[in-house]
């Protein structure tokens, strides 16, 4: 193919930012005594030249097929995600404890002394919070604090891993069955591709 010139080059390049065809002409080429309609019959042949043509092609393919390649989710990303929620731990994100409080003072003025849970957040800025489905404050001030299901993941990494025959035969079932199934399932894995 020949090779364009640096002024059809830019004009190509114009078009696969996203211009017009105008728009790229006019970036291109000296257009200040020409009329649009000039500018646009000027772009529309220049268009059509054969190696302009081929050009504007192959950086497009490219173009698309960048996106596209950045655009795939691998079936091991979509595992690994499914995994990330299914043995994911509520202390990554919080801690909590029951403390000894005051509540009032009895009727022999002794302090009445009760108990209360405590719960302390970690800073969002310092943790992955991805597998969190809400965070939220009621207005009794009840505050509720939520991962994705476990249980949901579970089922479905055992589902994808080929599992679930031996939970539908009632091999297993709950949660902690299944987690070590898929555990023992995942390691056996990891050894054979060594």
């Amino acid at each position: 193919m020949d090779k364009l010139t640096d002024k059809q080059e830019k004009f190509v390049l114009g078009l696969i930012e996203g211009k017009s065809q105008r728009e790229a002409y006019k970036a291109a080429y000296n257009t200040s005594k020409m009329k649009d309609k000039t500018i646009d019959e000027r772009a529309s042949r220049l268009f059509n030249e054969c190696k302009v043509n081929a050009r504007y092609n192959e950086l497009h393919d490219r173009l698309v097929n960048e996106a596209a390649d950045e655009a795939i989710v691998t079936g091991k990303e979509v595992l690994k995600e499914i995994k990330s929620i299914a043995f994911d731990d509520i202390g990554n994100y919080l801690s909590f404890r029951t403390e000894k409080t005051f509540i009032e003072y009895g009727d022999n003025g002794e302090p009445v002394l009760g108990y209360d849970t405590v719960v302390d957040i970690k800073d969002s800025k310092t943790i992955n919070t991805k597998n969190i489905a809400e965070v939220s404050r009621g207005r009794d001030g009840q505050f509720k604090f939520k991962l994705y299901s476990r249980d949901t993941a579970l089922y479905k990494l055992a589902e994808i891993l080929g599992l679930s025959k031996e939970i539908e035969s009632g091999k297993t079932g709950t949660a902690g069955e299944i987690e070590i199934i898929i555990n023992r399932n995942m390691r056996d894995n990891a050894e054979n591709e060594n």
